[in-house]
């Protein structure tokens, strides 16, 4: 949504349970994946304004918050592991200039900055997800002056963000109209970040205000769902936005209040559960993996004990 500011992305599997300790180590790439520890990492969480508004002070940016000391584990942010990546900015945009060029300067340039002071943690961009010249007939009413293509391709970003919100972007439109966009939309990006760039693409936001927001919710889920099983590109997903009971003045009319939204929670819970499998899957896979490896080397060791009885009788 529309506030700005240096974020950090922390680490968060399942329903806001998971706590990653330190020693777990840094979340990395492989492919179209994120990995932690050798297996596969999804993320299905919330993003918020309280967040933004909490954890970053205006006046403390850059290498300011790169290299300041958590008090809690007394570890520099750029040597923290509980922080999963750093986002240059929320929704950045320029649309004086549809060709893309300023931002993708931009990008490049901060991009090589934060890396050189930071090179453990992921860096994504904080796009919305809108196609330049690359693909401008995706969202011909929302040239901005991004592209979804040609800014995740640069060397230093690590993984793309994309944001859904069809109901301001097609506000005139029907709900049938805006899903139909949705689906399309969150196709278009999968299908692009695993073919074009070959980088894992997180929805980094989404969400609906009124009616029919399970919907959307469940629009959403199920396509990174679907593409996450399939070892694609998807891996995860934060909706926007977390509030609890008398966090009135953040309210938007996207807030999900967990003890108001039931059936939206039970959705969201699924989905955790159902990523945490596929995660499971292949720590199974990767244990049975070692197991037939164990038993190929103690065999081969078996042949050879056998070959020296042979010889020595």
């Amino acid at each position: 949504m529309g506030k700005w500011g240096v974020v950090l992305i922390g680490l968060v599997t399942g329903f806001f349970f998971h706590q990653v300790i330190a020693e777990d180590g840094f979340v990395k790439t492989r492919g179209v994946q994120l990995v932690l520890n050798g297996y596969p990492f999804y993320a299905n969480g919330f993003n918020a304004y309280w967040l933004m508004y909490m954890a970053s002070d205006p006046s403390q940016r850059d290498k300011t918050i790169l290299t300041r000391t958590n008090t809690l584990t007394g570890v520099a942010y750029k040597d923290e592991p509980a922080i999963m990546a750093w986002e240059l900015m929320n929704e950045p945009r320029c649309p004086s200039d549809p060709s893309g060029n300023t931002i993708q300067a931009w990008i490049t340039e901060m991009a090589s900055y934060v890396k050189s002071i930071d090179g453990n943690h992921l860096l994504e961009a904080g796009l919305e997800g809108f196609y330049g010249p690359s693909k401008p007939q995706t969202n011909s009413n929302f040239l901005v002056g991004t592209d979804f293509i040609s800014n995740n391709q640069i060397p230093g970003i690590d993984f793309a963000t994309v944001h859904s919100y069809p109901d301001q972007w097609l506000s005139g439109s029907s709900s049938e109209s805006q899903l139909a966009f949705l689906r399309s939309w969150l196709n278009d990006h999968i299908q692009d970040a695993q073919n074009i760039l070959k980088k894992p693409v997180l929805f980094a936001e989404f969400g609906k205000s009124g009616a029919q927001r399970d919907e959307l919710f469940n629009t959403v889920y199920s396509a990174i769902y679907s593409s996450a099983s399939a070892g694609g590109s998807a891996v995860g997903g934060l909706f926007w936005q977390l509030l609890s009971q008398g966090m009135d003045s953040f309210r938007d009319g996207y807030e999900v209040v967990l003890s108001d939204s039931t059936s939206t929670v039970a959705l969201i819970s699924q989905e955790s559960q159902k990523l945490n499998h596929i995660r499971k899957m292949y720590a199974r896979l990767k244990n049975l993996d070692k197991l037939k490896r164990a038993k190929d080397i103690r065999n081969a060791q078996s042949k050879d004990v056998n070959k020296v009885n042979e010889t020595g009788s």
